[in-house]
């Protein structure tokens, strides 16, 4: 029989407890250096404490490969408690929280530091960005992918919609607010202390969404012309970011927020990154 989300957390804690209590310590996350709000590290966030999860969340997908990994963390991930759209506003303040000033988020594109108050759709405003496009397989804002924290994340207004709905790719030209990112006709660049986290994004909701819960199959492909089929490019572009830019600080604690306070489950991707090679 499964674990349930809430028995795997209550036995983490438990786990967690236990490891004090013989001498040994769980590893903690530490602040950045002043200064380092434009980037994607972090510290554990304020208002929620994080702890190690446990490491039998994983045990059905232990030595799979390939295919069989990916329906075995399918499986496992697909265990989740979900969110409603509206919800998504709180949960991005936590989630996303800036570890210099508890009062703002982190922009995913622009690494700009803003104001949690200023959460909606006028400029200036951060708004819900959805990481792989919503329009990718048309699952809108309904409650699953269109809810789904591991791919959702604060960002302006403005550079909201610059991204649009396009696929990644590298190359393009700069915009107001980029913090680095780029775009061209048919893709979208991210800057690079978040490429690994967009990609690790992306092939959460590869595996994650399979078509068999009554959302579409979404697969990355290599393409930048997806349009509304439920494919996100490009795949190979997407190896190469996240090879170059691991998992930080700031996306780990994310993954711990995700996993302990909302959703109860993880992104095996950053917790396992050689799994993305076993895969593709």
């Amino acid at each position: 029989m499964p674990v349930t989300p809430m028995r795997r957390h209550w036995k983490s804690l438990a786990l967690a407890t236990s490891a004090v209590l013989v001498g040994l310590s769980v590893p903690a996350l530490t602040a950045p250096p002043a200064g380092a709000a434009t980037s994607a590290t972090s510290a554990t966030t304020a208002t929620t404490a994080t702890s190690a999860y446990d490491a039998s969340y994983y045990d059905g997908a232990t030595g799979k490969t390939g295919t069989a990994l990916k329906d075995a963390l399918n499986t496992i991930i697909s265990d989740q408690t979900k969110i409603s759209y509206s919800a998504v506003w709180n949960a991005l303040k936590v989630t996303d929280q800036d570890p210099n000033n508890s009062n703002n988020v982190i922009l995913l594109y622009s690494g700009i530091s803003r104001s949690k108050s200023l959460n909606g759709g006028d400029v200036g405003d951060w708004n819900r960005e959805h990481v792989w496009a919503k329009s990718h397989g048309d699952f809108g804002t309904a409650t699953g992918p269109g809810t789904d924290l591991h791919h959702l994340r604060p960002e302006d207004v403005q550079v909201n919609s610059i991204r649009s709905n396009k696929d990644f790719d590298n190359g393009g030209s700069s915009f107001t607010n980029s913090g680095g990112s780029l775009t061209d006709s048919n893709s979208f660049e991210p800057r690079d202390a978040v490429k690994g986290d967009v990609a690790r994004m992306i092939l959460y909701m590869a595996v994650r969404y399979e078509g068999t819960d009554g959302w579409p199959d979404l697969e990355p492909n290599d393409s930048v012309t997806n349009g509304s089929n439920p494919y996100h490019g490009r795949l190979s572009v997407l190896k190469q970011w996240h090879e170059q830019d691991p998992p930080s600080a700031f996306e780990k604690n994310r993954n711990d927020v995700i996993y302990n306070s909302y959703q109860h489950n993880r992104n095996p991707f950053i917790d396992h990154p050689e799994w993305v090679e076993s895969i593709w």
